[in-house]
């Protein structure tokens, strides 16, 4: 669990291309001028998600307002970032954010959003910046999407489970695919450490996961530190494997987090971490429910040293589990890098050598909003992405639940298949827990046990799998 994340205001270029050029400037004056590229990057039956890259070719400007027509006003901004969005009519207006408020010239500033549409191409007939019509190009960088009627190799039968619907998973593309390799997201609940709320792991509350939250994965969150791992590795690893065999007859998916926070350069617990995957993975290679997280949130440590212990401890478990997918940890507390002022590129550019991969990205919906939204967004075209943590509060676990912030959070990983799983399925005395405390102890785990968030998570989680 992140303790301390910086709220920075890095952005990265969206993706661009095509060659439909906008209205020429009609502004003649020097000291004014803007070019917008506007890219449709996804599209699905309903709804499209569009990245707008604005750079000023004038003077310097403190206070922007960029205004777009629509083709027709069904076409609305659902949820947008980087700026403050609004809509009347066919015309839509992004307001400057505090952080990108001015613009130097030749300033770029990266903003997106998500929208639906009644079934015309989305792409607007304009675009002006405080006034002045701009230049630009326009494109579509995905093919738009339908919804198709499911074989029965990938719908569960009645009283199916994701487990029964799915098999064994893997990466394709930039997703994470089933047997059938159709791209799937799964969602679900994170442990909090087993040194602390073990009790909360048993069969009634994981009965409740799986069948009244309708869950489809348990993350089982096992500290190396802080009374983890390292002061008694074999109870750990027999608790793991219990927990992982108790998923399984659930049907759920169980992600095995090689939990590492502090010190946060996980070569520090490169020996442990090859001694305790070879261990699950010989004892799991036959399931097909397993995924293996193998460093939860590197910190002060470059993308390289992170890269160097993938490559080592991968091939460990590969040894065993030649078929299971693994996740790697990324920069500045999962952050792709964003937290420590880095952005996805790092890791674009400089991937792991392996296969059959993918890259953790965490949040905190109060702490970390439109630039790490716009840094997902992204890199959701170029590398394939599950959020393995994500909180409804502050960094910290603590402070008052952002509904706002987690529902804009959730409808984007939705709309782009991410998985995730939510801090945490416990009971601890802190906001970002799902049960009140003193839940595990009485054995209850029913709805009358929630805590706002866990309510808020349980009522998205819930909602129909498109397996």
């Amino acid at each position: 669990m992140k303790r301390s994340i910086a709220a920075l205001a890095a952005a990265g270029a969206t993706v661009l291309g095509g060659t439909a050029v906008l209205a020429m400037p009609q502004a003649s004056a020097a000291t004014s001028g803007c070019r917008v590229d506007y890219t449709v990057t996804n599209q699905w039956q309903g709804g499209f998600q569009a990245g707008v890259k604005v750079t000023n070719l004038g003077d310097a400007i403190t206070g922007w307002s960029l205004r777009f027509t629509f083709p027709d006003a069904g076409q609305k901004v659902a949820q947008g970032w980087n700026a403050t969005w609004s809509q009347s009519g066919a015309t839509a207006t992004a307001a400057n954010a505090e952080w990108n408020r001015t613009l130097a010239t030749g300033a770029v500033t990266d903003l997106g959003f998500t929208g639906t549409s009644t079934g015309a191409n989305p792409i607007p007939t304009s675009f002006t910046l405080n006034g002045v019509t701009c230049t630009g190009s326009t494109t579509t960088t995905t093919t738009p999407t339908t919804t198709s009627t499911p074989t029965t190799t990938t719908t569960p039968s009645p009283g199916g489970t994701p487990l029964a619907a799915n098999g064994q998973l893997h990466v394709c593309g930039v997703h994470l695919c089933n047997e059938a390799n159709r791209a799937i997201q799964l969602r679900g609940m994170s442990t909090h450490g087993l040194q602390w709320f073990d009790s909360c792991y048993n069969d009634a509350s994981l009965n409740a996961l799986a069948n009244d939250w309708h869950a489809d994965l348990l993350r089982i969150a096992m500290y190396v530190q802080e009374k983890g791992y390292e002061t008694n590795p074999a109870w750990f690893t027999d608790r793991v494997n219990s927990l992982v065999g108790e998923a399984e007859e659930r049907g759920m998916y169980a992600i095995i987090d090689f939990h590492t926070l502090t010190p946060g350069d996980p070569n520090y617990n490169l020996d442990r971490a090859k001694t305790f995957f070879a261990a699950v993975a010989a004892r799991n290679a036959a399931r097909k429910n397993v995924i293996y997280e193998i460093a939860n949130e590197p910190n002060g440590v470059g993308w390289s040293a992170i890269k160097n212990y993938a490559e080592q401890v991968i091939p460990v478990i590969r040894a065993a589990d030649p078929d299971a997918v693994v996740i790697v940890g990324t920069r500045g507390w999962s952050s792709l890098g964003v937290s420590d002022g880095s952005s996805e590129t790092e890791v674009v550019n400089n991937p792991v050598n392996a296969t059959n991969i993918m890259y953790a990205f965490h949040f905190y919906a109060a702490s970390h909003k439109d630039n790490y939204r716009s840094t997902v967004s992204r890199a959701a075209s170029r590398l394939p992405l599950f959020v393995t943590e994500f909180g409804t509060v502050t960094a910290t676990g603590g402070g008052t639940l952002d509904q706002a912030s987690t529902t804009a959070w959730l409808d984007l990983l939705d709309q782009l298949q991410i998985g995730y799983a939510n801090w945490t399925y416990s009971d601890a005395d802190e906001s970002s827990a799902a049960l009140r405390p003193g839940t595990c102890a009485g054995g209850d785990y029913g709805t009358g046990r929630l805590t706002a968030s866990g309510s808020l998570v349980r009522s998205r989680i819930g909602t129909a799998d498109r397996f």
